[in-house]
């Protein structure tokens, strides 16, 4: 056998799926994390017609939800630390979407609340499911499914 045939077997069996490869296409994470992107760059055209990040558009979608929450209950529906919801939160004030309220029961506890223009954001954003929707191009049962899938996957990988 000659070297070439020996190096061309191993590379033949370097491209086969194992349970432990090492290949890029085998990996789940890079799968989830290549169609994060792809669908937060899909959102981005949208979102800039509405002055928001997709960041910014998540706690919006929570208080058209729940007008009148924590920070740290927004933290906690968004999956994310207090520290990384201030900066949003901030400039989310400063372009008057939302005001931050001391909680007159619990002084320390911060209540966020839609403005005028907040609440009235929501309406231009009603479009943006269904446009989001169409470009992923799933059967509805195909989107339950993943959105099934997806939460499986979280909730196993999560400590608790």
């Amino acid at each position: 056998m000659t070297s070439a045939g020996t190096r061309s077997r191993t590379v033949d069996r370097a491209a086969e799926p194992t349970d432990r490869s090492l290949l890029l296409d085998d990996q789940l994470c890079f799968a989830l994390y290549a169609a994060s992107r792809a669908v937060t760059a899909r959102y981005r055209p949208l979102l800039d017609e509405l002055g928001l990040t997709y960041p910014q558009y998540l706690v919006m979608l929570v208080l058209w939800e729940q007008d009148s929450i924590s920070v740290r209950e927004l933290g906690t529906a968004l999956q994310l630390e207090s520290s990384t919801l201030s900066p949003l939160l901030k400039r989310l004030e400063a372009n008057g979407l939302l005001r931050r309220e001391r909680r007159p029961d619990d002084e320390r506890s911060v209540a966020l609340r839609l403005t005028d223009a907040g609440a009235q954001l929501r309406e231009r954003a009603g479009t943006i499911p269904l446009a989001i929707g169409d470009a992923m191009g799933l059967a509805p049962e195909q989107d339950a499914l993943a959105k099934q899938l997806l939460r499986l996957v979280t909730a196993n990988v999560t400590d608790v």
